[in-house]
This record gives C-alpha cells, structure tokens and sequence, in this order.
C-alpha cells in the first residue's frame, strides 16, 4: 500500500485503536469480576472476598485510568484525520458516542472514586451497591460505542440528504436496535470477559505456583475459571450470530473470510485450512468441510452464499447505477438556488439514490464518476475485496484461540469443583502462559470486523478514501511518531504499575497466616510437581 494520506490515516488510527482496545476488555470484564466478589463479600462476611475485592478492584483501576487517556485520542481523529466521514455522518454517528459521555461513562467515572475512597465511608450494601453502578457503566459505555460502530457496518434509520450533502437520522430507534450492534455488544462483552477471567485465572496461579495467597488465589480462579467458561462458551455462540448477519449485510466479508471465490451450490463448504492467493483468485491446499458454512452463515440447506467474484460483479453494476444517482444529485444541487429541480432527476436520485456510495469509489481515479472510464469501473469493483489473506488467517487464529479458552476454563472449573486446583503444577503453567492469549484473540476479533468492510469506512455509503481530511501526508506521519512514543511511555507505566502491583501482592486481613506458612506451602507444591514427574 502506497504511504498516501488514505493509508497514513488508516495506519494511525489502527494503531490507536488496537492500543486502547488492549484495556477496553480487561476493564469490561475486571468490572463484573470485582462485583461479583464484592457481592459473595456482602452475603458471607468473610473478610476474604473483600480482600480479592480490593486487590483485583487496584488492578482494574490502574487498567481503567489507562483506557481512559488512550480513548480520548480516538475522539479528537475523526475531526482531525477524517473530517469528511465527520461532515457525511456526523448527525448520526454522533448521538451514540455523545450520549456514551453524557450517561455511560460520567456514570462509570463518577462512582469510581467512590468504589476506591468509600470503603470505610460507606456501608456494606451501598458500597455494592457502587461496584455494580461501576460495572454496569463500563459496560453500558462499551453499548453506545458499539451502537455507533454497529451503524457503521450497517447503517440503518438514517438517508442522505441531497441539499446538505449528509446522513441525517431517520428513526433513531432503528439505529439503537441495530441487530449488528447488538451482536456486536454482546459479543465483544463477553471477550472482555474472557479476556479478564484468562487474566485473573493466570495470576492466581502463578500466586499458586509460588506459594503465596492460596487461600485468595485458590477462590479467584473459581469465580475465574467458572465465569471464564460460561464467557468462554457466550463468545462462540453471539460470535455465530455475528456471522449469520454478515451473511446477510456483509456479504463480501464472508466471502473474503472463507477464500470463498466462486459461488457454490447450498449449502456452501467451509475452508478449514487453506493458503488463499488473491491475485489468481484460488485457495491452495484447501480442507473443506461440507455443508458447514451454509449451516453457519445461512442457518439453512437452501440459500445461497455468493461468492468474491459475483459479489465483485455486483459492485460493477452497483457502481452504474451509482453513477446515474450521481449525475441527478449533481442537477438536483445545480438547480438547488433557483428551486427548479428537474422531476426527472428527483425520480433517478429517489430510484438509485441507494447506490450513490458505489459511485463514489471511483473518487479514488477521477474526480467525476460520470467521467470514469469503463477499465476504472472494472478497478473500482475489484476494490471490494478486502485483504483476504489478512482476514482469513485472522479469522481461524481467533476461532482457535476460543476453542482454547473453552477447554483451559472448563478444566479448572472440573479442578476446581473436585478441589485440586493445585494438583497439575503444569496445568498452572499454562495458565499462566495463556494470560496474553486472550489480547491477541480480540485485537484479531477488532482486524476482521474493520478490516472486513474495507474499503468502506461506512459500509456501501462512504469509501474509507473519500472520508478522510485534506491533510499532508508528513503531518499524519509525524503524528503517528509522536503518538507511537506517548503510547510507548503509557504502555511502559502499565506494565510497571500492574506488575509491581501483582508482585506486592493483596494485602490479606482474612486468613492470617504463621509465619513461614507460604513458604511450607510452595515446598509442598514443589514435592507434588517432582512426584508428579
């Protein structure tokens, strides 16, 4: 890809967004862990729960201050780097991240401080009553954005208006009830949970594998591995939601994610492994399993799924029909002054109006569609395949790496039901190993669904090359430099707060313990991994 500003702008915002979504999950997830044993606090007494309330309530706090810098750069590109995506949609995309702050997170913000300094200040039930308001705000912030991403690659209950060249909201409704965003919402939640539960569940056992705050570590990989599985289990069934609707608005995703170039008699296979290569348009070695991907993608033995290069003829006709909705807008704002807009401009706009954005791709070689060659048109089309290659393995490394979680988490909620948590040393280690596993699974999750819909920064309305702004190509690399060096120095104080906070350890006022205890503990545990081997 050339370093044009379309590529610049793309590249920075991906680096941001993929740095700030390394602390979204976590925070979604450490949220509903902490209320969880605050909860088992409130109803047992035992001074335990509370201490794993406050240790694992410091982790979430320095993980929550930290998303909180790294997002606020995400507001300030879409009127800096993409003002034209702002200007097109700025009505409609708006509203939801507006009210994220007005409700969500002045909610989530408000009641932390309270969580933290209103231990001896508040009682038991109105202190729960806190960690949960904390929780459901994290959350509830995680909804709007979602809503406004979810519009964003399926944009309902809003149309264009010719006279002031933008989106305008027409049920705002449709746009909160969004089937895409609500998939999204709860698929994305529930990998914060996985992402939290492998967090906490690896923690614990390296305290485990040392020694130390067994009693502590033992009960946070129950609630961890018992609410890592349940999650665990949620991802893979609302991540077969989200397919089932890609299948549906985003037909050329699904296609892109299954190298799936020609279209297949129903119900279609599923590549299970393979080397796609988009340039000859064919999957080298591909393992197909029958009948699958129609089952998954269409809940169905009849229906059809397109493939790339029916879809990539599609777009070549979508694009003539976007250039005739072009050329009645072009009369429609020439007559605009005087108000004589011709009928049958109106007529052609109300007709193929739906198409403008196919037109619009061939911005990227002329500036007028109506002038586009027929070879431009060809090219156009075929710049609706996204990165095949890139989405395909990324797709089947997330999957992967679910599959994984589930086993990781029901086997130590079998451990931990038959109270052996600590009898497979090596089992600790794995867990332990596994803690960044989760990370790496949502940022791929994050490649494939914005990857995914290029090149449209709104799918079928608006090419990601004709939203960005009118920048110089140095001034977006210099930002990015600077940018790559503040996130490098917020990732460093991450890192250097939570370790130091897990090597100090919770400060345990529950299970006292003889001097000397921890460490009996661990030469035991050591004695058991040698018999063991």
């Amino acid at each position: 890809m050339d370093l044009d500003i379309v590529a610049l702008s793309r590249l920075q915002f991906a680096l941001t967004a993929l740095y700030h979504f390394l602390f979204v999950p976590l925070t979604l997830g450490l949220s509903i862990l902490v209320a969880i044993m605050e909860t088992v606090y409130v109803m047992t007494g035992r001074t335990i729960w509370r201490d794993m309330t406050k240790f694992w309530g410091l982790l979430f706090g320095i993980n929550f201050a930290m998303g909180v810098a790294t997002g606020i750069v995400m507001e300030f590109q879409f009127g800096m780097n993409w003002s034209y995506y702002s200007h097109y949609v700025g009505d409609v995309f708006g509203a939801p991240l507006a009210i994220e702050g007005l409700m969500a997170f002045f909610l989530e913000a408000s009641f932390v401080g309270l969580f933290f300094f209103g231990w001896e200040r508040l009682s038991k039930v109105a202190h729960l009553i806190v960690a949960w308001l904390v929780a459901i705000g994290s959350n509830f912030s995680a909804l709007w954005i979602l809503i406004a991403n979810g519009w964003m690659q399926n944009p309902v209950g809003a149309s264009f208006n010719p006279q002031t060249m933008r989106m305008e909201v027409t049920d705002f409704f449709a746009v909160l009830t969004n089937p895409v965003a609500q998939a999204k919402f709860v698929h994305t939640v529930s990998a914060g949970y996985v992402v939290a539960s492998i967090f906490v569940l690896g923690v614990s056992a390296w305290y485990v594998l040392k020694g130390r705050h067994l009693q502590l570590a033992k009960r946070s990989m129950t609630v961890a591995a018992s609410f890592g599985l349940a999650a665990s289990l949620s991802v893979v069934l609302l991540g077969d939601e989200s397919g089932y609707l890609s299948t549906e608005h985003q037909k050329m995703k699904v296609a892109a994610l299954e190298a799936m170039w020609k279209t297949e008699p129903a119900p279609a296979a599923f590549t299970a492994f393979g080397f796609p290569d988009q340039r000859t348009r064919e999957t080298h070695f591909a393992v197909h399993i029958p009948w699958l991907l129609g089952l998954i993608g269409t809940r169905s033995l009849t229906t059809e799924i397109p493939g790339i290069d029916d879809l990539v003829h599609r777009a070549e006709l979508n694009i003539r029909v976007g250039i005739s909705a072009y050329d009645a807008l072009q009369k429609i704002r020439e007559a605009g002054s005087s108000g004589a807009v011709p009928e049958s401009a109106k007529t052609i706009f109300e007709e193929n109006g739906p198409a403008l954005g196919y037109a619009l791709l061939l911005k990227r070689y002329v500036d007028d569609p109506r002038k586009a060659t027929p070879e431009q048109v060809a090219q156009a089309a075929l710049d609706t395949i996204p990165p095949v290659w890139q989405l395909y393995w990324s797709f089947r490394l997330m999957v992967g790496l679910g599959m994984f979680f589930i086993v990781l988490t029901a086997t130590f909620f079998v451990l931990s039901a038959r109270r052996r948590l600590d009898a497979h040393p090596w089992l600790l280690k794995v867990a332990v190993f596994a803690i960044p596993l989760p990370w790496i699974a949502a940022e791929l999750g994050w490649i494939v669904a914005e990857v995914g819909r290029q090149p449209w920064v709104i799918e079928g309305v608006l090419p990601t090359a004709v939203a960005v702004s009118n920048l110089g190509a140095a001034t977006v690399l210099a930002t990015i430099g600077v940018f790559t060096l503040i996130y490098s120095v917020l990732f460093i104080i991450e890192m250097k707060l939570m370790l130091g906070a897990i090597r100090k350890g919770p400060i345990e006022h529950g299970t006292p313990s003889r001097p000397g205890t921890d460490a009996r503990a661990a030469s035991a545990l050591r004695r058991s991994s040698l018999a063991a081997e």
